[in-house]
C-alpha cells in the first residue's frame, strides 16, 4: 500500500474536498489558469477533442474539467442491440456478479478485493435482481471527458445517496482499500428498461467536488450523513424521467468511477473487455442476448 493510501485512511475527506471545490469553482483568472495549465500538462489532456478546445476560454477549472465534447468525437455502437460504454476511461474490473466462491451478490474490485451489490447500492433488496447479472466498473482518470451517458434507454425510477467516505480511487487504493466503492460517497441512479432494471452508480472520490445529474443538477455535495432516496416514478407534473440510450445522464466535476449493473440473462459483455482496458463513451460494453 502506498504511503498516498495510508494517508487517506487519516485525512479529513469532506474539509479537503470542500477546500477543492472552492479552488475549481474559483474565478480568479491566475488561479484557474494555473489549474488547467498543470493537468493539461501532467495528465496529457487531449483537448482537441473539446467543443471549445482553448484552454484560456474556460470560465473556471470546473468549466474545463467538464467541458463538452465537438459533435462526432464519440459514436455510439452501431448495433441496435448494444449497451454503451457510460464513459471514457479504462476498465478497473468487469464480470459476472458473483465471487468464485458461488456468493452471487458479490462484485469484484481487484485481487482479494470485492463487495456486496446489497453494499454498494445501499439496499438489500434492490441488490436482488442484479444477483448473478454483469457489472462493468470504469475509472476516470484526471484527464478524461468527465460526462456519463446512459449505457440504455431508461426511465428513472429512483436515485439513492448513500454517504461515506472519500478515499482515493486510483489503483493503490483500489487494489488496497477493502470495499473501496462501497465505502466512497455516492449516488445510486435506478432505471426501468426495456430489459428490465438497470444501476448506474457515480461513485464519489478523495477531492472529487460533486456529481450532478441531468435532471435533478447538483447532488453531492452536499455531503450526507444518512442515506438519502428520491423517487422519480412521476415528477410534479406526473411526466416520467427518460433518458435515451447515449444521452447524457451525470457529470463528474472531478476524476472517479462509475459501475453500471445488469440483471442476469439479459446481456453478455463485449468481447475484449478485462481490467485495465482502456475505453472509449460509445463503444460496446454489452450487447443484449
Amino acid at each position: 500500500m502506498s504511503l498516498v493510501t495510508r494517508l487517506t485512511y487519516a485525512l479529513p475527506h469532506r474539509l479537503l474536498s470542500s477546500l477543492a471545490r472552492r479552488l475549481a469553482y474559483s474565478d480568479n483568472p491566475r488561479l484557474k489558469q494555473w489549474l488547467i495549465d498543470t493537468v493539461t500538462a501532467k495528465f496529457g489532456v487531449d483537448l482537441s477533442e473539446a467543443a471549445n478546445a482553448d484552454p484560456l476560454a474556460y470560465p473556471t477549472f470546473n468549466a474545463f474539467f467538464t467541458r463538452a465534447l465537438k459533435p462526432g468525437a464519440r459514436v455510439p455502437d452501431p448495433d441496435p442491440r448494444t449497451l454503451l460504454m457510460p464513459a471514457d476511461g479504462r476498465i478497473s474490473q468487469c464480470g459476472r456478479i458473483g465471487d468464485p466462491s458461488g456468493e452471487p451478490g458479490r462484485i469484484f474490485q481487484a485481487k482479494g478485493q470485492s463487495f456486496t451489490a446489497a453494499e454498494l447500492l445501499g439496499d438489500e433488496a434492490a441488490a436482488e435482481v442484479f444477483a448473478g447479472g454483469l457489472f462493468a466498473t470504469v475509472y476516470l482518470s484526471p484527464k478524461d471527458y468527465h460526462r456519463v451517458h446512459m449505457p440504455w434507454t431508461g426511465t428513472l425510477r429512483e436515485t439513492v445517496h448513500v454517504p461515506g467516505r472519500l478515499f482515493s480511487v486510483g489503483p493503490d487504493a483500489v487494489r488496497n482499500v477493502p470495499r473501496l466503492f462501497a465505502r466512497n460517497e455516492r449516488l445510486v441512479c435506478h432505471f426501468d428498461t426495456d430489459f428490465g432494471p438497470m444501476a448506474v452508480v457515480m461513485v464519489g472520490a478523495l477531492l472529487v467536488s460533486g456529481v450532478e445529474t441531468v435532471w435533478s443538477g447538483e447532488e453531492i455535495p452536499a455531503y450526507g450523513d444518512a442515506v438519502t432516496v428520491k423517487d422519480y416514478r412521476t415528477d410534479d407534473d406526473g411526466a416520467a424521467v427518460t433518458v435515451e440510450r447515449f444521452a447524457e445522464m451525470a457529470r463528474f466535476n472531478y476524476g472517479s468511477t462509475v459501475v453500471v449493473l445488469l440483471p442476469p440473462g439479459v446481456a453478455e459483455l463485449a468481447p475484449g473487455l478485462a481490467a485495465e482496458t482502456p475505453v472509449k463513451l460509445g463503444q460496446a460494453l454489452a450487447r443484449l442476448s
